[in-house]
């Protein structure tokens, strides 16, 4: 049980799922750092250095039974947490503790790790995208055919279908999805460069063999699962790295908002809502409400996410020369938050995703109301080619015509009497009747649907059989 009387982050404790948590955890950096260890004393008895079979095989038995107390009292003492971790990995490894960082530096561990983990987050990031995309797509189908009214400006514009305004929250997510393959593709590790990234310890070490010194780095990144290390660096990894992946998460963070406030205005406007459960409560005061909560985190950690790039941004543009370390504090803040947030975040798109609630005769019954003065430019047309009338003089009459009838619903609260006013005149030769034939919303919705089902099949159907081995997850929602 944590303490009550201690703070802690909220995206720890309400918002991310124990995944996310555990790469960020102290005992996966840990770990990682005495599996880096491990490949470094390998590396380096392959490349001929006295190092033992023996003295690895006594760092791998104990590269996951971490003594923490050790480490933590010794940290009191020396007050360097990488120099702490060396010493009680020594004294669990009494024959081995002579060569553990062996040439290294602090950051051979520390950023390597940083590196390491960044690029495990990434792919858990990407494995919640696709179940995200996956949820999208099935509402997408089953939506596809089902005409609502569209909106530019939130103002009433031509019909859509329910399942093609979908398809646009899906393609930000494929457009983030290309981003996060994209980062992950360029994965490396720092290496082992030393203090100022020159090497100089190795080349000491190796005796001036400079191959030897080439191919540590490349020995360390097979070991670790990565395809290589960055050709150059300072005392550490360009800063730009973690700015790119904190790029990366911004906007996934865009686009869950953009879908958040579409989703926070259709459950206003009552035709669609986010999932609503038995015994919520939506308001202390108002018990009959059912206020949009999940999207509007989804919108409040999202903003989070797209101010904490700033971080990156600033971090990498004032790193002096080969080193500083005004980074560190940052970093340990900035990255982490962004991807347990980043991680909340895809969580409860998940969830509303899942359980969208759409409501067919709110939307018609919306459409409705609009569709005569869509129906005007069919109208027109009709008049003008069946007819032989005159285009100029019928558009200013339904320009009149709709001024009138606006006017009727917005300052008298009527009903839209368009088509009533447009029968009655002589112009158009056309009956009630003849023009209630004409408000089939299908017939406003162009390739709607075409353009739906063909993107799911041509664009995402594709992406989902690539990702196939990735289970659907159904996320906790802690509040």
């Amino acid at each position: 049980m944590s303490e009550k009387n201690v703070y802690e982050s909220p995206l720890s404790s309400r918002y991310s799922g124990k995944e996310m948590k555990y790469i960020f955890s102290p005992d996966m950096k840990f770990r990682t750092w005495r599996r880096l260890w491990i490949a470094l004393a390998e590396a380096e008895m392959e490349l001929g250095l006295p190092i033992t079979q023996e003295q690895i095989d006594e760092l791998k038995a104990h590269k996951d039974d971490i003594n923490y107390d050790v480490a933590v009292e010794r940290e009191k003492l020396v007050r360097h947490d990488v120099m702490s971790h060396v010493y009680a990995y020594g004294v669990q490894c009494p024959n081995a503790k002579g060569i553990i960082h062996l040439g290294a530096t602090s950051c051979y561990v520390g950023d390597n790790t940083d590196l390491i983990i960044m690029t495990e987050a990434l792919k858990l990031v990407r494995n919640k995208l696709i179940t995200v995309i996956r949820n999208l797509s099935k509402f997408a189908d089953e939506y596809k055919a089902l005409p609502t009214l569209a909106f530019t400006h939130f103002q009433p514009a031509q019909p859509t279908t329910v399942g093609k305004r979908a398809t646009l929250w899906i393609q930000d997510l494929l457009l983030d999805l290309e981003d996060v393959e994209y980062q992950l593709s360029k994965a490396k590790l720092l290496g082992s460069k030393g203090t100022t990234g020159t090497q100089a310890s190795f080349l000491e070490l190796f005796e001036g063999d400079h191959e030897k010194c080439k191919a540590i780095d490349k020995k360390i990144a097979e070991k670790m699962g990565f395809k290589g290390c960055y050709a150059v660096s300072g005392q550490t990894y360009s800063r730009k790295i973690d700015s790119q992946f904190l790029n990366v998460l911004a906007g996934i963070a865009q686009s869950a908002s953009k879908f958040s406030n579409d989703i926070r205005l259709l459950q206003h406007l009552k035709e669609v809502e986010e999932p609503f459960e038995k015994n919520q409560i939506g308001s202390s005061a108002m018990a009959y409400k059912r206020n949009p909560m999940r999207s509007e985190r989804i919108g409040s950690l999202s903003r989070y996410v797209m101010v904490d790039v700033l971080n990156g941004y600033f971090t990498s543009a004032t790193q002096w020369f080969e080193r500083t370390l005004d980074d560190s504090a940052n970093k340990r803040l900035s990255v982490p938050e962004a991807f347990l947030a980043i991680d909340g975040i895809l969580n409860l798109y998940a969830n509303v995703a899942d359980g969208l609630v759409v409501y067919p005769k709110v939307i018609e019954s919306r459409l409705r109301k609009e569709l005569p003065f869509m129906a005007t430019e069919n109208i027109m047309m009709d008049a003008v080619k069946y007819r032989g009338a005159d285009r100029q003089v019928l558009h200013e009459k339904i320009r009149q015509h709709s001024m009138a009838a606006s006017r009727v619903i917005k300052e008298e609260g009527g009903e839209n009497d368009l088509l009533e006013r447009i029968a009655a005149d002589e112009a158009f030769g056309v009956t009630l009747e003849d023009l209630e034939k004409l408000l089939k919303p299908e017939k406003y919705t162009g390739r709607a649907k075409e353009q739906t089902a063909d993107f799911l099949e041509e664009e995402v159907r594709p992406v989902l059989e690539k990702y196939s081995d990735i289970a659907d997850e159904k996320p906790e929602i802690n509040v």
